[in-house]
């Protein structure tokens, strides 16, 4: 069993970051063979954190339906469920990545503002 929607995650920041690591690529792409359709793809292509939030929470969805739908005896039920936490954590370090990029992308703001004020200039 594979954990699609994090190798799709791995493909989506590769994408964001500019990542070049071709091996590690090369790695998710065949992890996900098949079954890059629907969120899981639309994941794996994301080129913004906030199509990666947006996708990564569809594929949270249809993950926890496989899983409702998994009877509690199957041998794979106790994998999904792991694999439910792992993705709801990596939710989360998403959601930090993005505060943390708009907290960057604010300071720069308020220090431009700081510079025009400690030196204005005459327009």
């Amino acid at each position: 069993m594979s954990c699609y929607e994090i190798e799709a995650l791995r493909l989506g920041l590769m994408n964001v970051l500019g990542t070049e690591d071709r091996s590690a690529r090369e790695h998710a792409e065949t992890e996900l063979d098949g079954h890059l359709d629907g969120p899981i793809g639309a994941l794996a292509n994301a080129e913004t954190l906030s199509e990666i939030e947006r996708h990564l929470d569809a594929a949270l969805v249809d993950l926890e339906e496989e899983i409702a739908a998994t009877d509690s005896d199957a041998p794979e039920y106790d994998y999904m469920r792991g694999r439910l936490v792992a993705v709801r954590d990596a939710e989360r370090a998403v959601h930090r990545l993005t505060d943390q990029g708009e907290s960057v992308l604010s300071g720069s703001g308020e220090a431009h503002d700081v510079l025009h004020e400690t030196f204005p200039v005459d327009e």
